[in-house]
């Protein structure tokens, strides 16, 4: 079972699909594209490959050795560890959660989706925002009616503003994608 968010994990699966890497070139990676979302680097990083070996989702390729560096092991992803992966983007991507930096993380690794999955789990997380949004307006209509002054209810405000917004930017995404305007096969060079 899969750690809860495990965004570490997630992006060294992503990244494999790539290419074979050892850590060192992942978290070298990792820095320059400035995937903020992780923290701990390296130790996360080195944490996070034992774990995805130990369950079998990423194999040793090779090992290779630079001069008079120590042995680097150079892993690859394997079949079970692409499922997973696509499995965790999709959970990410369709379940709100207030660590929104899972959102970011499945939002930043998603074209390691099929365009389809991707779009019907935007569409899944959009309906529950819209559901949440919806609750909310009647707890805020319900908190009126009994005679609670508004300055007590300053906090659902705000979390219904940034619902808002996020519903928002997932119905432009979602119309971005609908009409083809981002390319869903970017080349990585790592």
């Amino acid at each position: 079972m899969a750690r809860r968010h495990d965004l570490v994990g997630l992006t060294v699966l992503a990244l494999l699909t790539v290419r074979a890497a050892h850590p060192y070139e992942l978290h070298r990676f990792i820095i320059e594209t400035h995937k903020d979302y992780i923290t701990g680097l390296p130790r996360s990083l080195y944490h996070a490959v034992e774990r995805l070996a130990g369950d079998e989702l990423i194999v040793p390729a090779k090992t290779d050795r630079e001069g008079r560096r120590p042995e680097r092991t150079v892993y690859e992803i394997t079949e079970e560890g692409r499922e997973e992966l696509v499995t965790r983007l999709r959970q990410l991507l369709e379940k709100p959660d207030p660590d929104r930096r899972a959102f970011v993380a499945a939002v930043s690794l998603i074209a390691c989706m099929r365009l389809p999955d991707a779009q019907r789990a935007l569409r899944t997380r959009a309906a529950t925002i819209e559901g949440v949004l919806a609750g909310m307006d009647a707890h805020i209509r319900a908190m009126a009616d009994s005679g609670l002054p508004a300055i007590l209810m300053l906090e659902v405000g705000y979390e219904q503003a940034l619902h808002k917004a996020e519903l928002d930017w997932v119905r432009d995404l979602l119309d971005r994608l609908d009409k083809g305007e981002l390319d869903w096969a970017p080349s990585i060079e790592m």
